[in-house]
C-alpha cells in the first residue's frame, strides 16, 4: 500500500511537472481558457481587421525591400503570426514583415543572387535577365537565412539566453534603427524616379548608390515620378490627420489600403500601364505553394547574416513587448519571446515566407483599436488568408511606385530619432557616442558589419566605464546619517581625521590598481613614502642608541650624559618633525581591532616630498572603503583589499570596509588576515565605532567649501545621534 501511495505520488508530481513545463512553452493554453468574450472579443476583431488592412500594402512594400515578388510579403504576414499566437507571450504586438528586417533580407539575397549571375542571350542577342530563376533563388535564400536565424533564437531561447537583448542598449537600438531607415530609404529611390541604377556591395554602398542615382537623375521617368509624388502627398495628408484627430476618430482612416485600390484601379481601366510603361507589381498567385525544406547548403555562407537577422528581429520584437508589458501591468517573458520568434522564423521559412519581427505602427494600431489578446493576430491572420486565396491576383498592376511611398511614408517615425541627438547631448555624451557610432557605422558599412562594430564599441565603452570610474571622499549631511561626495554636494563636510572613500564602478581584476592609485591620491597619503620615512626613522633611533651605548662607555660623567641626550634630540627629529610614538605600529593589537586612537595622539604624520623637498602632514587616522557598489569579488581584488590593510597598518591609519560582499569575501579566506571587526554594514555605522574609540561624542564638522557656519552631530554613549 505505501509503495503504491509513493508511486501515485510520484505519478502525480511528474504530471504536474510536465503541465507546468506544458503551459510555460505553449502560453496560449494558460491564456485561451480564460479569454473573456465579452470584454474582449469585440475590440480583438476590430483591431484584428485594422491590423490586417495594413497587412496588406506593407506585406507587398516590404517584400520588395527583400528584393522578392509581393506574394511572399503576404505569406510573411499569414504563418509566423499564427505561430507567434501560439508561442508569444506579448498582447498586443504585431508579428509580420518590417523594413528593417527586409533590408537586411533584402542586402543577403542581393548579394547571393544579382542580376549578373542569370544573364542569357536574347531573341535579338542582347543580354537579358532570367527574371523567373533570378527570383526562385533569391527566394530559396531568404528561406535558407529566416530558417537559419530562427534556430539561432530558438537554440538562445531553451539555454535561457534572452538576457543578450539587454547589451543592445536603446540608444544603440535607435541608432541602429535610423541607420537602417536610410539604407531603406535609397533602395526605393530607384522606384521613385523609375531609374535602373547599378547594385554595389560592400562597405559604402550607400554612397555609391546615392551617386549612381543623382548621375542618373536626368533618365527619370516623368509618369512614374508624377505617381509617387501623388501616391506621397495623399499618404502624408491623410497620416497627419489621423494623427491629430486620433482621440476623435473610432478608427484609424486605412489611407495605404485606399492608395493601393485607388492605384490599382486607375493603372488597370485607364491603359496608363500600356502607355506610359509603369512598373508594376506583376504576377500574383492565387493560393498557396506546397510547404518544402529551405536549402541548407547556403547555411556556410549565410552564418554572419543570419546572426544578425536574429538578434535584430528579437531585439525589436522585446522591446515593443516590454514597452506594452509594463504599461498593461502583464509580464513578458524575454526567453519565451525569443523562442516565439524563432519558431515563427523556423515555420514560416517552411512556407516561402522571410524573416519577421514586431512592427512599432501596426503594433500601435493594434493596442489603439482595442486589441486585447493575439486573438486581434488570429483575426488579422484570416483576413490575409481571404487576401491570398481570392483577392491577391486584383493587384497584379498596382505600380511599384505607389509601394515605395508606403515605405517612405512609414519611415517617419525612425526618421524622428534623429531627435535623440540633442537630446542626448543634454544628458548623457557616452550613449551620444554609441548613438552615432552605431548610425554612422551602419550607414557607411552596411547592416550586418555596421551591428558588429556598434556592439563591439558599446562594449568598449562599458570596459572603459569600468576601467575609468568616478572616484569620490564621502562626507556627512549635517543633522543626517546621509554621506554624499563632498566635490558634487557643497553642504557636505568631512569628519576630521577620517576619510571615506568610494568608487562609482565594481572592483575588480581591470580596475584594482586604479583603485588603490585613487585612494592615495585622494586621502593625501603616499604609502610607500610614509613606510621609507618610518624605516628611516628607525634606522637613525638605532644608530643614535648605538652612539650613546659607545659613548656611556668612553664617558663615565654627568655632563657627557647630557651632551648625549642633546645629541639623541637633535637626531631624532633631524629636519623630519618629532616621533609620533602614537602611531608606531604594534603587532599586539593589529591582529584585532587597532582603531582605538585617543584624541589627544592625532599628531600629524611628517614625511619629507622627494619633488620639491616640502615637509608633507596628514592628520588622517582612520579610512572607510565604501564598496557597496561592488557587485562581485575577485581573488585580485581581495589581495588588494588585504594589501590595503597591511600597508595603511604600517603607516599607522586603520582601514574599515562598509557594505561589502561578506559571503564572498568569507568564500575568498579574507578574514584569515582581517578581522570582521572591520566590516560594517553602512558607511555611517564605521563612524559610529571611530567616533567611540575615540572616545568622542560630537562631531564638529570643518567645511572645505568657505562657509560661514559648521554643523554639529551630537551621539549619546551608544552612538546614537541626538
Amino acid at each position: 500500500v505505501c509503495v503504491s501511495r509513493d508511486l501515485r505520488l510520484s505519478v502525480l508530481l511528474c504530471f504536474i511537472f510536465c503541465l507546468h513545463i506544458l503551459l510555460t512553452w505553449i502560453p496560449i493554453l494558460s491564456w485561451l481558457p480564460k479569454y473573456s468574450f465579452r470584454e474582449n472579443i469585440l475590440g480583438d476583431v476590430v483591431s484584428g481587421c485594422s491590423v490586417g488592412i495594413m497587412h496588406l500594402p506593407q506585406g507587398m512594400a516590404y517584400a520588395l525591400l527583400a528584393s522578392l515578388g509581393p506574394v511572399y510579403g503576404l505569406y510573411t504576414s499569414l504563418f509566423p503570426v499564427l505561430v507567434y499566437v501560439i508561442f508569444g507571450t506579448s498582447r498586443h504586438v504585431s508579428i509580420g514583415t518590417f523594413a528593417v528586417i527586409s533590408i537586411m533580407v533584402g542586402s543577403v539575397t542581393e548579394r547571393l543572387a544579382p542580376d549578373e549571375a542569370f544573364y542569357f542571350n536574347g531573341t535579338n542577342g542582347s543580354l537579358t535577365v532570367n527574371i523567373d530563376a533570378r527570383d526562385a533563388y533569391r527566394v530559396q535564400m531568404a528561406c535558407s537565412v529566416t530558417l537559419l536565424s530562427g534556430i539561432f533564437q530558438i537554440l538562445l531561447g531553451v539555454v535561457r539566453f534572452g538576457f543578450v537583448a539587454t547589451y543592445l542598449s536603446e540608444p544603440l537600438v535607435r541608432g541602429y534603427t535610423t541607420g537602417a531607415a536610410c539604407h531603406v530609404c535609397v533602395s526605393q529611390l530607384k522606384y521613385l524616379f523609375g531609374v535602373k541604377p547599378a547594385r554595389f556591395t560592400g562597405p559604402f554602398s550607400l554612397i555609391y548608390t546615392i551617386v549612381e542615382i543623382c548621375r542618373l537623375l536626368p533618365q527619370t521617368r516623368v509618369p512614374e515620378l508624377v505617381v509617387s509624388l501623388v501616391a506621397l502627398a495623399v499618404l502624408i495628408v491623410v497620416k497627419e490627420i489621423n494623427a491629430c484627430y486620433s482621440k476623435k476618430l473610432p478608427l484609424p482612416v486605412p489611407i495605404e489600403l485606399i492608395v493601393v485600390i485607388g492605384a490599382t484601379i486607375i493603372i488597370h481601366f485607364c491603359g496608363v500601364r500600356e502607355d506610359y510603361l509603369i512598373d508594376v507589381v506583376g504576377e500574383i498567385p492565387s493560393g498557396f505553394k506546397a510547404p518544402r525544406t529551405p536549402d541548407i547548403t547556403f547555411f556556410s555562407q549565410l552564418i554572419g547574416d543570419a546572426i544578425a537577422v536574429a538578434i535584430v528581429s528579437y531585439a525589436i520584437t522585446i522591446s515593443l513587448g516590454k514597452t506594452f508589458g509594463l504599461k498593461y501591468g502583464y509580464k513578458v517573458d524575454s526567453n519565451q519571446e525569443l523562442i516565439a520568434v524563432g519558431l515563427s522564423n523556423t515555420i514560416g521559412s517552411f512556407f516561402q515566407c522571410y524573416a519577421v519581427t514586431a512592427s512599432l505602427s501596426r503594433s500601435l494600431v493594434q493596442e489603439s483599436t482595442g486589441g486585447n489578446t493575439q486573438i486581434a493576430g488570429v483575426v488579422s491572420s484570416l483576413l490575409m488568408l481571404i487576401m491570398v486565396i481570392k483577392i491577391g491576383s486584383l493587384f497584379e498592376d498596382l505600380p511599384k511606385a505607389v509601394l515605395s511611398t508606403i515605405v517612405f511614408v512609414n519611415l517617419k517615425g525612425m526618421f524622428r530619432q534623429f531627435m535623440d541627438v540633442p537630446l542626448l547631448w543634454k544628458t548623457n555624451k557616452v550613449d551620444l557616442l554609441v548613438w552615432l557610432v552605431t548610425f554612422i557605422s551602419t550607414v557607411l558599412f552596411n547592416l550586418d558589419l555596421g551591428l558588429a562594430l556598434s556592439v563591439g564599441f558599446s562594449m568598449l565603452t562599458l570596459i572603459f566605464k569600468t576601467q575609468l570610474p568616478h572616484y569620490s571622499i564621502l562626507g556627512n549631511v549635517p543633522s543626517t546619517d546621509l554621506y554624499l561626495d563632498t566635490e558634487a554636494f557643497r553642504q557636505v563636510n568631512e569628519i576630521p581625521g577620517i576619510k571615506i572613500f568610494r568608487s562609482s564602478a565594481t572592483i575588480c581584476f581591470t580596475n584594482a590598481e586604479l583603485f588603490l592609485e585613487a585612494l592615495q591620491q585622494r586621502v593625501g597619503l603616499d604609502v610607500r613614502k610614509l613606510q621609507m620615512e618610518k624605516k628611516k626613522r628607525a634606522k637613525q633611533e638605532k644608530m643614535a642608541k648605538k652612539e650613546v651605548k659607545k659613548s656611556l662607555n668612553k664617558e663615565k660623567n654627568l655632563s657627557m650624559h647630557k651632551d648625549v641626550a642633546i645629541f639623541l634630540t637633535n637626531t631624532s627629529s633631524n629636519g623630519f618633525g618629532h616621533v609620533n610614538s602614537a602611531y608606531q605600529y604594534d603587532a599586539t593589537t593589529s591582529e584585532i581591532d587597532s582603531g582605538c586612537h585617543s584624541e589627544n595622539n592625532l599628531t600629524p604624520i611628517l614625511y619629507e616630498d622627494e619633488k620639491d623637498g616640502r615637509t608633507c602632514m596628514s592628520v588622517t587616522h582612520s579610512i572607510i572603503l565604501d564598496i557597496s557598489t561592488t557587485g562581485f569579488v575577485d581573488t585580485v581584488t581581495v589581495k588588494m583589499l588585504k594589501n590595503i590593510f597591511g600597508d595603511f597598518a604600517d603607516v599607522d591609519v586603520d582601514i574599515y570596509l562598509a557594505g561589502c560582499q561578506v559571503e564572498q569575501l568569507e568564500k575568498a579566506a579574507f578574514f584569515e588576515s582581517i578581522p570582521k571587526t572591520r566590516l560594517f554594514v553602512t558607511v555611517h555605522d564605521a563612524v559610529l565605532h571611530i567616533l567611540r574609540k575615540l572616545g568622542q561624542t560630537d562631531i564638529i564638522f570643518v567645511s572645505d567649501h568657505n562657509l560661514d557656519t559648521a554643523g554639529i552631530l551630537s551621539f549619546d554613549s551608544c552612538g546614537r545621534r541626538l
